[in-house]
């Protein structure tokens, strides 16, 4: 778990600053600042709906290949990487046709309008990050077969170079060329495309566990059926969460236009931005409590694959405890040092609204992070035991039903303080439904 897990969420991390740090440097340029902030958070779920398809097709195909080789099966191991590469490469693609399309109309469903400067800048963000897209599609959804070939550190290493080339880029296009949001964009794809040229120097030259060869580049109809509801609590759980950000857009720019403060022109756009970094935050967290239990993907895999049922409900609590102390070191950061993360992300250039709004929404937002690290981590690791649809049950009640669901009903009744305790309010919730789910899984594997 420890060899699997260190290189994995380093990934994760690294990917999850890729937009963390455009926002950084985004707000901390004067001609941008919280209009470029709120801009970016616009941007954010369009790439979590890529990220959908994405994590889809390269978890349920991370988790398939584990249990092949578990069942030393590895010329079907391979037939999967090629199929998962060329669905990869083809739905990155269709999704940038899309999103080029309809950028201007997506911009606006997800409160692009709050006004006109963060919608333009929304817009220049979203353009130049399209070309992207099926960069990143396809170096992310080939990243966990690596680590399932037993190659994690190889992972770790390609999206450490690809971020350290956007953190390079980022402010000498911003500071030096002011290329502004076009600029934290094209620093962004830069690095996504270094990613990808390294996933499939990776795959065509260097498998090892896997017999891969061209001869298995083929869409394989018959094994996508079988892998990709593997990956399908990764798809519903990132498109839920597209559409709770999605309602936490639309109500913070309609309740914060009733607020006797942010009902006002100049200072519009502040719980929009504010939103945006507390949500970068805590995807930082759940980057952590992401690869540490995805990390047990291969091991239960193979484990399944091996009949061990004995190992895989030790795995499973350690994993709890783990992601146990994750959430509780996350709570006493966003209680104790709200202020200073907010400082990162230019509260020093702003008004006093910004910096008090700030504080007040990381203390209520995500006063329950410990609840939201357990659940997430009991969603991944059921899904990983080839139980997809548990898990992806877990995920819509979690996102859709208690996420959206008390986003639109609480602010009825509270204001724009609704949105903000809708976060707690959900992962309470939720955390019921998941100890059940819990208490059953062990069972399971205790009379195995």
């Amino acid at each position: 778990m420890l060899r699997y897990s260190v290189p994995l969420i380093v990934s994760l991390l690294v990917a999850a600053l890729y937009n963390i740090v455009d926002q950084i440097f985004i707000a901390n340029a004067d001609y941008l600042g919280s209009n470029g902030n709120a801009a970016n958070n616009v941007v954010f779920p369009m790439t979590v709906i890529a990220l959908a398809f994405t994590l889809m097709i390269g978890d349920g195909v991370c988790a398939f290949v584990s249990m092949s080789l578990g069942a030393r099966n590895s010329r079907q191991a391979g037939d999967s990487v090629g199929s998962a590469a060329l669905l990869s490469a083809t739905t990155g693609l269709v999704i940038a046709c899309v999103y080029w399309m309809l950028r201007e109309e997506l911009v606006a469903f997800f409160g692009g309008r709050v006004n006109d400067e963060t919608f333009r800048l929304a817009l220049e963000y979203f353009s130049w990050i399209i070309p992207g897209i099926p960069f990143y599609v396809f170096g992310q959804a080939i990243n966990p077969v690596i680590s399932a070939d037993g190659s994690p550190n190889y992972v770790m290493f390609s999206t450490l170079m690809g971020a350290g080339i956007n953190i390079v880029l980022d402010p000498v296009f911003i500071f030096v060329f002011h290329w502004g949001m076009m600029g934290a964009a094209v620093a962004t794809v830069i690095g996504q495309v270094f990613t990808a040229m390294m996933s499939l120097l990776y795959i065509s030259r260097k498998m090892k566990a896997v017999d891969f060869s061209r001869s298995n580049l083929s869409f394989h109809p018959s094994l996508m059926k079988r892998y990709l509801p593997l990956g399908m609590c990764s798809f519903l759980s990132q498109l839920a969460l597209v559409i709770s950000v999605a309602s936490v857009n639309m109500m913070i720019k309609k309740y914060g236009a009733l607020d006797p403060v942010f009902g006002q022109p100049e200072y519009s756009q502040i719980p929009m931005a504010v939103i945006g970094i507390v949500m970068k935050f805590f995807q930082i967290v759940i980057s952590v409590v992401v690869g540490l239990s995805a990390s047990c993907t291969p091991i239960v895999g193979y484990n399944v694959g091996a009949e061990r049922p004995d190992r895989v409900r030790a795995l499973f609590t350690l994993l709890l405890v783990c992601e146990a102390v994750i959430g509780l070191v996350s709570f006493v950061v966003v209680e104790l040092f709200p202020a200073y993360i907010a400082e990162l992300f230019g509260a020093s250039g702003e008004s006093v609204y910004y910096s008090a709004f700030t504080v007040k929404c990381f203390r209520t937002y995500l006063c329950l992070i410990v609840l939201a690290c357990i659940n997430k981590a009991a969603f991944i690791f059921i899904q990983a035991m080839g139980r997809p649809y548990i898990s992806a049950g877990l995920s819509v009640i979690r996102e859709v039903i208690f996420g959206a669901g008390l986003t639109v009903v609480m602010p009825i009744f509270m204001g724009l303080d609704g949105v903000l305790w809708s976060m707690p309010a959900s992962d309470a919730l939720t955390f019921i439904v998941s100890v059940l789910v819990i208490v059953m899984i062990y069972r399971e594997l205790g009379s195995a």
